[in-house]
């Protein structure tokens, strides 16, 4: 792990005005975006950038983090480790560091692809919360003062996951969220956002076979009828909380018949109107569930069931009534979301290195890094053309953050801003 002295390369630094940059989304909140999809509307972005002047700047940070940056008007929100302590960075849109704040000891990832700062940042545009390897729930405001901090696995319960936690806080309009599934004392709980009191909690233990508890899912957050809803996605069971209290108003079961050993989730489910897109199977299934209902669903919202394909680690994307997947060995499928059944599929070119990050998709255009840094770049409009393949020159596991036109890349180590 380096731990090095924060520096800023500037290869093109302009002042950002809002006003004449191709219209597009002006915020990415949390990892998946404003509607937790992966797909911005609206902007211009680049198709490639072979040409060094479309790097507008290149960030060094100060040690290797994967979590993927969170965007609100003129800040940049990154976690990373500094000294070896977990921290936050705040950068403004020319790459200046405005400032930092910073956390208890970090504990490294012991995956290749992880770190002690998987969980991305998420932001409501008041405050800024963060979660990291050893427990730290943090909440701070936008100027970078902690408001609170507490840890959740000395507070409730060790982590037991096989690998590095990976769940990112998700947020109702009163509440951060926390979804820490594992084997042995999982649970769902909501903190407030100016205090961090807990408001509630309640256990999510479900028996299943080996590492099928464990989950490194994000939670989505739903409205139904003008409530907020809770859905989270592991321990091979979808489920729906109220956000106010957590009750349970239903579950869906019945993702692993066959009692197969070591299906931990990875991948989060994606929303489209009313119909969750659930990967499961460790890449091999897909399946559609209808969102409503009252209690054990089961065997009467799943609409249809894929057993021949589907994705492991990347989160599949929801873009103009479509889903579009990148598994992990570079397969691309376009599926339709109410039959599950293909529209059209591809490939990106075969390497023996595999994809982590999230694809996302931005001015009709999908964006995917496989693990070794390479991002490609593909126009899905129609059906499916590669349009270049870029080499940042480091591990890229983060995704990619698509706003107003700029595409931020977080590498291991430096954060770029790209224009078209």
């Amino acid at each position: 792990m380096k731990a090095a002295l924060l520096s800023t390369v500037c290869v093109a630094c302009v002042t950002i005005v809002w006003a004449v940059e191709p219209a597009g989304e002006r915020q990415w909140p949390r990892w998946r975006g404003p509607r937790d999809n992966g797909s911005a509307t609206g902007g211009v972005y680049p198709s490639g950038w072979k040409d060094p002047k479309q790097i507008e700047w290149k960030v060094k940070l100060p040690g290797i983090g994967v979590s993927t940056p969170a965007v609100w008007d003129n800040q940049i929100f990154v976690t990373c480790p500094i000294a070896g302590h977990n921290a936050l960075m705040a950068f403004d849109w020319q790459g200046k560091l405005t400032w930092k704040a910073v956390f208890g000891p970090e504990i490294a990832g012991k995956h290749r692809n992880a770190s002690g700062c998987n969980p991305s940042p998420v932001t409501d545009g008041k405050h800024v919360f963060v979660y990291y390897k050893n427990g730290e729930l943090a909440g701070l405001d936008l100027q970078g003062k902690i408001l609170w901090k507490t840890n959740l696995q000395e507070r409730f319960a060790k982590d037991t996951l096989y690998w590095d936690l990976g769940t990112s806080p998700a947020l109702t309009e009163k509440s951060v969220i926390m979804a820490v599934m594992h084997t042995g004392q999982s649970y769902l709980a909501a903190f407030d956002k100016d205090t961090g009191d807990l408001q509630w909690k309640i256990a999510r233990d479900y028996s299943t076979p080996p590492e099928g508890d464990q989950s490194y899912s994000t939670p989505n957050i739903i409205e139904r009828n003008g409530q907020q809803i809770i859905l989270v996605w592991g321990a091979e069971h979808l489920t729906a909380h109220a956000a106010d209290d957590g009750r349970m108003l239903w579950t869906c079961g019945g993702f692993n018949p066959e009692e197969n050993r070591n299906w931990v989730t990875v991948a989060s489910a994606v929303v489209d109107g009313n119909i969750a897109i659930v990967p499961y199977g460790r890449g091999s299934r897909l399946t559609g569930i209808k969102l409503d209902g009252q209690g054990d669903v089961t065997d009467t919202h799943r609409l249809w069931t894929r057993n021949d394909t589907g994705s492991f680690v990347p989160t599949p994307v929801i873009h103009n009534g479509r889903v579009y997947l990148v598994r992990d060995a570079g397969e691309v499928e376009c599926l339709d979301p109410t039959t599950g059944k293909t529209l059209w599929s591809d490939k990106f070119p075969k390497n023996r290195n595999k994809f982590y990050s999230s694809p996302v998709i931005a001015g009709g255009k999908l964006y995917a890094p496989r693990e070794d840094g390479v991002i490609f770049v593909a126009d899905i409009s129609d059906k499916f053309k590669l349009l270049s393949e870029n080499d940042m020159g480091e591990r890229v596991i983060a995704s990619p953050v698509p706003v107003a036109g700029k595409l931020l890349i977080r590498g291991e180590e430096n954060l770029y801003c790209i224009k078209p």
